[in-house]
């Protein structure tokens, strides 16, 4: 369902502004999408993100937000890691590793879910 507080973008990538999605026409979600040269279009979508006339590429993706984050893996030997939010956190587990890994993650809000 196309909401007002979310943002879009069409399936072929192209920036996406939404008006309204409560007109209760057939394509209740309004808006503009941006082509490549930059010139904006008022098109119309139905409320599950669909383009009203089946241009797939014109359907609705929702843009979800991207996170950051770094963490420590604890590497105990071949089959046994850990993972933490901080270093001082890695280095005071009791095991011995054989490594500590800074990895810097950057992930899409519910990505591999």
């Amino acid at each position: 369902m196309i909401s007002m507080d979310k943002k879009y973008r069409t399936r072929d990538g192209r920036e996406v502004c939404i008006y309204s999605t409560d007109t209760g026409l057939l394509q209740p979600a309004h808006g503009a999408y941006k082509s490549p040269d930059c010139v904006w279009f008022q098109h119309t979508w139905n409320l599950d993100g669909t383009d009203y006339s089946s241009r797939r590429e014109l359907d609705l993706i929702e843009i979800k937000p991207r996170h950051k984050q770094t963490v420590w893996l604890n590497v105990y030997g071949k089959d046994m890691v850990d993972a933490f939010a901080s270093r001082e956190h890695s280095d005071s587990y009791h095991l011995p590793r054989i490594a500590c890994i800074k990895v810097e993650l950057v992930f899409e809000e519910g990505e591999g879910l």
